[in-house]
């Protein structure tokens, strides 16, 4: 459930079904005998701006670098890159990695940061430097992702 904080101070649902979820809950708490239990896990939700920094990095990286015409097959190689994935049986039986959703409400603020903070991490290995420019030197593709980092720390 999504809460807001109304003009009356109080918290409610965002839209019908938000406000349907928390009566529920607010119900359910309301009831509760001394010993009951009851679990809930709390997010903070996504930062906007945050999420167009990664996003609009990622769009840079696109036209910066060479191996990857579709920017979700880029951003599904950085996923697992970070290390973001599951490992499951592919085809043959040999283990593959899938990317994790980071779909904007799968991920709160903080999972979302810690992402974002490993993909830059794995961009600066040699590993990933020498996959997207394959055709430049070492130094060249240590400036490239220099100028993509000094880009968006602005």
């Amino acid at each position: 459930v999504v809460l807001v904080k109304g003009d009356d101070g109080k918290l409610h649902g965002h839209g019908q079904r938000g406000e349907r979820a928390y009566a529920k809950f607010r119900g359910r708490v309301e009831s509760m005998q001394p010993g009951d239990t009851v679990h809930f896990d709390w997010r903070e939700p996504r930062s906007l701006p945050h999420h167009r920094l990664f996003f609009g990095k990622l769009g840079r990286l696109e036209d910066m670098q060479e191996q990857f015409e579709d920017s979700e097959k880029l951003r599904s190689w950085l996923t697992v890159g970070a290390g973001y994935c599951d490992f499951v049986p592919g085809p043959t039986g040999r283990m593959v990695a899938l990317p994790q959703s980071i779909a904007f409400d799968k991920l709160d603020e903080a999972d979302f940061a810690d992402l974002h903070a490993k993909v830059d991490a794995f961009l600066w290995t040699d590993h990933a430097r020498r996959f997207l420019w394959p055709h430049l030197t070492t130094q060249q593709t240590y400036d490239m992702v220099d100028q993509l980092m000094t880009e968006f720390s602005k």
